[in-house]
């Protein structure tokens, strides 16, 4: 992942990832942008997607752990990201158990 500024993803991180702190979940700055990509309202999709440009949500989608997304979401993403063709989404990620 490449290197995502703090400072403007830590309202987002209080918001969306209520478990942390800001400081602790902006240490993993994909799995709140992940988090924002799944849940977040249009307001603070639009401040994500300013923030940072599709190749860095391009790398958050393709890199989500199971459970990450919804499968609404999921689609969605694919479609805006040009990853997916209609009707053509990829399964969404799933647990693997060795």
């Amino acid at each position: 992942m490449t290197q995502v500024s703090s400072e403007w993803l830590k309202p987002l991180a209080g918001k969306y990832i209520w478990w942390k702190t800001p400081e602790d979940a902006v240490l993993t700055p994909e799995r709140v942008m992940a988090q924002v990509m799944n849940m977040g309202d249009y307001a603070d999709v639009q401040v994500l997607a300013g923030q940072v440009d599709d190749a860095v949500l391009r790398e958050v989608l393709t890199h989500a752990e199971a459970g990450q997304f919804n499968a609404r979401s999921w689609a969605y993403w694919h479609y805006r990201l040009g990853l997916a063709a209609v009707d053509q989404v990829p399964p969404l990620p799933t647990r693997k158990f060795s």
